[in-house]
């Protein structure tokens, strides 16, 4: 599919100006393509400059340049070969004198410490990585204190391995640790023992979030609500759909992580039935490790969701490379979706393809063996069709049964409320009238307690 729209502003070519701005730092974004690693050399080199202009904004830095750079093969003490380096070095002492000069330089890719360092030195500018600079970004969203603990457990297993200078939106938000900070700021004032303690408590702490939440879902079970969980790339729309189907008011804007709590809310299907909406943080290419360890107890949400929603972006030119990017998560998260009838196609932004791209997507969802249903979050088409496809697969294998208990029945309408999902119910002077929906095995339960008088 072609994208009906350019989202991100890009610069005009790859050594184009996008112009600086007042009060924000500048910053240059050095894209590689690295022709030996088949996965990101397949991707429009481009689209993925795109990307990483998205991401610099979303933390207010202005993209003064940027530059593409082929890689033969990665060089081990700079990434980048020598002409690649000297190229970048000229370009920034030309900034410095001709105009408001680079703050930092963003390297589109992960860099090792003794990289970071070289690149450093050679261009007498602050270096960050695509990791530091994802980090960044989850540092400014994070609202809760889970999120702020998942963060700085990242930050800090980042910082480890390399004991950068530090400074940004973390440290002066909370006294966390920054990434951007130049050359000539102090340094780290704790060694590798006394992050390693901070890393140990920060898990500590992690665990009893962690012991929180399976406390909050056990809670849920006795009144068994099933819980959709959204995944899907960032910026796909997520948050659009969660707030139009769950009358929300969930910050939704054109911007990178703009999740990145879960949040989660009640639908009532056609049926009848409650379910509960859980919107969580979006996944992206080269997802760091850090990242997708430190928020393991955010994602499990997504592991005990009844049914997962997987929301694409289908008028994006990459949108089968970010279903990949998706799933490739999904299953270092221990998910294997393949044929377990969790997971719903949910193919967003209908609205922004044109009508020839419209069929092509119908007949591309009729020959795939995938549930999915095609829909736009933002004018709400599809959506009947995506809570009653949802509806279907909660409803096979449960019954709908029509009770009349007696009101001193209540050890009986205790169960069927703990057990079940009570779709209505009419009390009577001395009769309570139930619909109730059980899956069979309790319906055949329900029957041999012989709770009703």
């Amino acid at each position: 599919m072609t994208p009906a729209r350019n989202r991100l502003a890009a610069p005009k070519n790859n050594k184009g100006q996008t112009g600086a701005g007042n009060g924000s730092d500048n910053c240059l974004i050095v894209h590689p393509i690295d022709k030996s690693k088949g996965t990101t050399a397949s991707r429009n080199p481009e689209t993925r400059l795109q990307e990483a202009i998205g991401l610099a904004e979303a933390i207010n830095l202005v993209v003064v340049h940027t530059e593409t750079v082929s890689l033969n093969k990665r060089r081990p003490a700079t990434l980048l070969g020598r002409g690649g380096v000297e190229r970048i070095a000229e370009h920034i002492s030309n900034a410095k004198e001709d105009g408001p000069g680079i703050d930092v330089v963003i390297v589109d890719a992960a860099l090792t410490p003794v990289q970071q360092r070289n690149l450093e030195e050679a261009w007498h500018c602050k270096v960050i990585d695509r990791t530091g600079l994802i980090l960044e970004i989850f540092g400014e969203r994070a609202q809760t204190k889970e999120g702020r603990l998942q963060v700085d457990l990242a930050a800090l297993s980042y910082q480890r391995s390399r004991l950068v200078r530090s400074w940004t939106h973390l440290e002066r938000q909370r006294g966390g640790a920054g990434f951007m900070g130049g050359p000539g700021e102090r340094q780290i004032e704790t060694d590798r023992r006394q992050l390693s303690q901070r890393v140990n408590r920060l898990k500590r702490e992690l665990k009893d979030v962690k012991r929180t939440r399976q406390l909050h879902r056990k809670a849920r079970r006795k009144v068994p609500y099933p819980v959709l969980a959204l995944v899907g790339y960032t910026n796909a729309g997520k948050s659009t759909l969660f707030n139009a189907l769950t009358q929300a008011d969930v910050e939704a804007r054109d911007q990178l992580f703009q999740t990145l709590d879960t949040t989660m809310r009640r639908i009532d299907l056609p049926s009848g039935r409650i379910v509960i909406l859980s919107d969580t943080v979006g996944f992206i290419s080269d997802l760091p490790h850090e990242l997708v360890e430190a928020f393991h107890a955010t994602l499990e949400e997504v592991t005990e969701a009844d049914i997962m929603l997987h929301v694409r972006d289908v008028a994006h030119e990459e949108t089968e490379d970010q279903k990949s990017d998706v799933l490739l998560v999904l299953k270092e998260l221990g998910l294997e979706t393949n044929g377990d009838g969790r997971m719903i196609e949910i193919c967003n932004k209908l609205d922004l393809l044109a009508e020839d791209e419209r069929q092509a997507l119908s007949n591309q969802i009729e020959r795939s063996n995938t549930a999915a249903v095609a829909l736009s979050a933002l004018t709400g088409e599809g959506f009947s069709e995506l809570l009653n496809m949802v509806d279907a697969r909660l409803s096979a294998g449960s019954l709908l049964l029509d009770l009349t208990l007696k009101t001193a029945d209540g050890k009986a309408l205790a169960w069927l409320y703990q057990h079940g999902d009570v779709i209505e119910r009419d009390d009577e002077a001395e009769n309570i009238h139930l619909k109730v929906r059980l899956d069979e095995k309790d319906a055949s339960r329900f029957e041999r307690l012989n709770l009703i008088s």
